[in-house]
């Protein structure tokens, strides 16, 4: 089965192509950085209007680097939410006029469902069932996975998610945009223990909150800058001690999750979830605890096509072609409102395995 995939959720264009026993045969991702930072954020009207220019040209590029003609295609995979409504819009509608012109089902696929199903690409997959970490801009969630389409959300954010924080952070401090990779890097050269940031939440049940630790970190840059002393290595010291912050908190509750609700194996999935000092720390729990943790390469952290490609290709078995496909596209979609699919899709490499 070769499933083309089509992400467009916010401002990264991407396309992937999937085959069964194979596994990524092809991807493109165009970054929309260039767009945004003058303006120090996502503006939705332009993001949609970027992703229409370069869809096009990147999917004939990456059936052209496959060599794979549209017509030997079994089902074109898009990200219908959450996101931007005008740029799932932009995906849904090129994926709905796509499939229908070659007759084949256009797959929505859930964004975050595309995220918890990235490890599962990778040499040594996690095996069902698990606990997943989602960090991410828009979202941080702990959820218990059973299996596909089978998740319960045992925790997430009641403000800010983890990746907001790091970007309003970054703001905070003069960092260009993206400011979460920009506020990581300067934290390295920086002191975590020169300030000491709040836990938010800590012992408290496994929901998150990071809009209180945002204000605390405020304040201290408001108070450093009154003083004078607001200096590069200052900078790289909030920015350590924030980022120590956060990673603790997320640790903290990965901890507590695992232990009342009896997984073995935990997931990280997400744009955060590229975070070193996050990886290292969680690695260290998880030899502390007895648990295995799981990663996508940090590539596929970030939004991309290859993991809309992939969660496509283990929900075409359900799929089925309409005459005129509509397109779904939901800004605001739970994870829990997801179904297991009518057939159970094995890990890629068990697929590749048995190719050879």
């Amino acid at each position: 089965m070769r499933v083309l995939g089509i992400e467009t959720s916010c401002d990264e264009t991407g396309v992937a192509l999937f085959e069964s026993g194979r596994g990524i045969v092809a991807e493109a991702l165009a970054s929309q950085t260039a767009v945004h930072a003058p303006f120090g954020g996502v503006v939705p009207e332009l993001a949609s209007r970027d992703h229409i220019a370069k869809l096009g040209p990147m999917v004939r590029h990456v059936l052209a680097e496959a060599a794979v003609r549209p017509e030997e295609l079994d089902a074109i995979a898009y990200t219908a939410g959450p996101g931007l409504i005008g740029a799932l819009m932009v995906g849904g509608a090129y994926a709905a006029a796509m499939a229908y012109a070659l007759g084949i089902p256009a797959v929505p696929v859930h964004h975050m469902e595309g995220h918890l199903l990235a490890s599962r690409l990778e040499a040594e997959p996690p095996a069902f069932p698990f606990l997943a970490l989602l960090v991410s801009g828009g979202h941080t969630q702990l959820v218990d996975v059973e299996g596909l389409g089978r998740y319960r959300i045992v925790g997430e954010t009641l403000d800010d998610a983890a990746g907001e924080a790091f970007d309003k952070v970054a703001r905070l401090l003069s960092l260009p945009y993206p400011g979460g990779p920009a506020l990581a890097a300067l934290a390295e050269s920086g002191d975590p223990a020169r300030f000491a940031f709040p836990r938010p939440l800590r012992g408290q049940g496994l929901d998150f909150s990071f809009s209180g630790l945002k204000t605390a970190v405020r304040l201290a840059i408001d108070a450093e800058r009154a003083a004078g002393r607001l200096s590069d290595p200052m900078r790289a010291d909030i920015a350590a001690s924030f980022e120590a912050a956060v990673v603790e908190t997320l640790a903290d509750k990965c901890r507590h999750a695992v232990a009342s609700i009896g997984r073995e194996r935990l997931v990280v999935a997400g744009g955060v979830g590229a975070n070193r000092k996050l990886r290292q720390t969680l690695e260290a729990l998880g030899r502390e605890q007895g648990f295995d943790v799981y990663y996508p390469r940090p590539a596929l952290c970030t939004d991309n096509g290859a993991m809309i490609a992939h969660a496509g290709a283990c929900r075409a078995a359900a799929a089925r072609r309409e005459a005129a496909p509509g397109i779904v596209a939901r800004p605001r979609w739970s994870l829990e409102e997801l179904e297991p699919p009518a057939e159970p899709v094995r890990p890629v490499r068990e697929a590749v395995t048995e190719a050879r």
